[in-house]
């Protein structure tokens, strides 16, 4: 199928001789002999061109200023412009309007073919691109939070609002697995900064040494095995979102920092001179109380009032749980198309045990569920056998037999799945070493906030 190229010449013999000449090269080529007759054809007949080649000046007016009302509305596409004479206003101008190149009038055919080949290449890349974003902004729209409950929709009805205001930064609270993270790819991506960038970090996963220069950046030099200037992630974030996952495990000297660039719209890397501006807006995320933090000095007052101007709360799964008969089919279609698998009949009876349950593990744990169920299956049956619900839950984690001193033994039968796995071993260390996190992170060879997040996650018993 060719596609469109838009001429604008009111040289009638000219432009028909460009019509003719780039017809022949495959182009759809439509003639618009002024301004206003170009508007119709973009604006009332919805023409999309790859391509408009457009004399400067016409009859009605300056050609930029119809690609300036094309830019404002979004209308994709290059343009190339024609001129027996122009000034170096209006190149500038049209460079900062995009315009892709200018060609002196009479123009060589063979040139002419070149560069309209040229912008058709540029404006499909744009196109692609273009239609990138928008199959992402599908994915992730107010409807990604699946559910029929009344929860759910209130919880859509608060994505939708929050996409269409600007916004520097916003509190996601709510238990694990709960959804967090999909809430802030579904606000950056239906929002105003779609365009931008989203850098997604987890304080919790970054060592504390390392925590500022990953954040800020550095300069070469700033410190022992700085080789090279390095990016930070918040400088990365510019134009776009910046995603703070488990916010509660921010220090409180990092915390002063991230205040300071939030008020400021600046930032310093590590070891540098001057200031770089910022402009982005900051989510952040936490299944940690912080109103109580704040109280027992943990967190400061004024970054979490500052973030927590818009306060969006994720409800649990066990609050909705209606909300099953929608999300255990879209995560059975999302796991039969990865493994090759046909599973298609969920039995009454796991129905009732999954609404009889009441999720710790929230959204994340259904979803392993299905993943686990599904791979497991023998047929079109979802199978109930690898449910591990409610007592096989208990049972797997009050079920790992110490042998000895030295040895831990855990089943490998599919009782157990890797979170509690994970728990028994932290628990059994931490009896060991008298529930001291100190201790028992020199034992296992990690940090104290590597493990103090773990000991939150499981809720286990420390000295602490």
């Amino acid at each position: 199928m060719s596609e469109t190229l838009l001429v604008i010449e009111d040289e009638r013999l000219l432009g028909a001789e460009l019509c003719a000449e780039l017809a022949s090269s495959g182009w759809d080529a439509v003639q618009a002999f002024d301004l206003a007759e170009a508007e119709r054809f973009l604006f009332e007949r919805n023409l999309e061109p790859l391509v408009v080649l457009s004399d400067m000046n016409l009859p009605d007016g300056n050609a930029l200023d119809l690609l300036e009302k094309v830019r404002k509305r979004g209308i994709g596409g290059e343009w190339i412009f024609l001129t027996a004479y122009g000034g170096i206003p209006e190149s500038v101008r049209a460079l900062k309007l995009g315009a892709f190149d200018f060609l002196e009038k009479p123009c060589e055919l063979e040139r002419l073919q070149i560069v309209v080949a040229g912008a058709a290449r540029s404006a499909q890349a744009q196109r692609r691109l273009s239609d990138e974003e928008r199959q992402r902004g599908n994915r992730y729209g107010p409807e990604a939070f699946i559910g029929r409950s009344q929860a759910a929709a209130d919880a859509r009805d608060m994505l939708d609002r929050l996409s269409k205001v600007p916004f520097s930064g916003l509190l996601i609270t709510g238990e694990t697995g709960t959804g967090k993270g999909l809430m802030a790819r579904i606000i950056h991506n239906v929002g105003p900064r779609a365009s931008g960038p989203l850098i997604e970090v987890n304080c919790a996963a970054l060592p504390r040494e390392l925590m500022e220069a990953e954040l800020f950046g550095h300069e070469a030099g700033a410190f022992t095995g700085a080789k090279g200037r390095r990016r930070g992630l918040i400088e990365q974030a510019n134009g776009g979102t910046l995603f703070l996952d488990e916010l509660g495990e921010l220090e409180l000297d990092l915390q002063a920092k991230l205040l300071k660039a939030i008020e400021d719209h600046r930032i310093r890397r590590v070891g540098g001179e001057r200031e770089l501006e910022i402009d982005l807006q900051i989510i952040a995320a936490t299944n940690q109380e912080l109103q109580k933090r704040v109280a027992d000095g943990a967190f400061r007052a004024d970054l979490y009032h500052r973030l927590a101007v818009f306060r969006l709360e994720v409800p649990a799964l066990r609050d909705r749980k209606e909300d099953l008969e929608d999300l255990l089919p879209v995560f059975i279609k999302e796991f039969n198309a990865r493994s090759g698998q046909r599973v298609e009949t969920v039995p009454p009876s796991v129905w009732s045990r999954l609404a009889a349950y009441d999720w710790p593990g929230n959204v994340r744990e259904l979803r392993n569920l299905v993943e686990r169920c599904v791979l497991l299956a023998d047929g079109p049956v979802f199978p109930e056998r690898w449910l591990y619900l409610g007592e096989s839950e208990s049972e797997g984690r009050s079920g790992a037999v110490v042998q000895d001193e030295d040895r831990l033994c855990l089943p490998l039968d599919g009782t157990l799945s890797l979170d509690d796995m994970e728990c028994a071993i932290l628990a059994e260390v931490l009896r060991r070493n008298a529930e001291n996190v100190s201790q028992t992170s020199r034992v296992l060879g990690t940090t104290r906030e590597k493990l103090r997040y773990r000991v939150q996650k499981y809720g286990l018993k420390t000295s602490d």
